[in-house]
């Protein structure tokens, strides 16, 4: 059997994997240009000439994401499908977490929810607009940011008391909520907030918006699991945030390796369900 390529397809960044022999994953990696068909070649060049692949190692292509409309004709004559990318969220999902049944939640630019199940078809939920794109706009207007690696890292060093206002801060009685849940996002704003805590608290409410979406939706379905994927849960905070919701909601929100990569790992895995 050749191999099999997946590719995920966004508005400036594509990202592309490959299943070799005995359904081995090939590293994935990630591509930006300025428009997506720029994107995609790139990323399908660079990959294959990274793993020494020609054209006749090739068995399929399969495509997804929000720029995958873009591919009106095959990519080098070889034999190419799109795979919807709920689909391949909740493959991705699946096969990184090695959870049999779960909630897969896709940080992008905005955020999908998607409940995947082994051996079914994936069935999306919904989602919000709250999302990369979110953290990135607000961080340009506010701190003059807008690359997430610069963002992450001044928020490295910020005080999140600074920004919000947590349960404690209204009542030592806390009607059986931990004093240290978030009450208010950006609730106590202080005077002397730097640019750092301020990155932070934008972080901060942008993960605590999308796990409380994704507690209520597997609350919903009655389990536990929760898988986080996508671009955003490269951020140091990411972790934080997942293990603050496993000890206060009851949940087991996990960030498997390569979480990045979980949508275009799934659309490639589609070839074989």
């Amino acid at each position: 059997m050749g191999v099999v390529i997946g590719i995920d397809v966004g508005g400036s960044t594509t990202k592309i994997v490959g299943f070799g022999e005995k359904q081995k994953l090939i590293a994935p990696i990630c591509v930006t240009a300025n428009d997506p068909i720029t994107s995609i070649y790139g990323a399908f060049g660079k990959f294959t000439a990274s793993n020494g692949l020609g054209l006749d190692d090739i068995e399929k292509v399969m495509i997804t994401g929000v720029g995958s409309s873009s591919i009106t004709q095959p990519i080098y004559n070889l034999d190419c499908e799109a795979t919807p990318e709920f689909r391949s969220i909740g493959l991705g999902g699946l096969y990184l977490s090695k959870f049999d049944d779960a909630i897969i939640v896709s940080m992008g630019t905005g955020t999908a929810l998607v409940h995947a199940v082994k051996g079914k078809e994936p069935v999306y939920l919904g989602g919000t607009g709250v999302g990369g794109g979110t953290l990135m706009g607000l961080s340009k207007k506010i701190l003059g940011l807008d690359t997430i690696t610069h963002i992450d890292d001044i928020a490295k060093s910020g005080n999140i008391s600074n920004v919000d206002l947590k349960v404690g801060d209204l009542s030592k009685k806390n009607a059986g909520l931990s004093g240290e849940l978030t009450a208010a996002n950006f609730g106590r704003v202080s005077d002397i907030a730097t640019k750092n805590d301020i990155a932070l608290g934008l972080i901060n409410m942008v993960f605590e918006t999308v796990g409380m979406m994704a507690v209520f939706a597997a609350r919903q379905y009655g389990i536990k699991d929760i898988v986080l994927t996508g671009n955003l849960t490269s951020m140091s905070q990411a972790k934080d945030v997942a293990e603050m919701f496993n000890k206060h909601f009851d949940v087991n929100m996990v960030i498997p390796d390569d979480a990045q990569f979980s949508t275009v790992i799934g659309a490639a895995i589609s070839y074989f369900k």
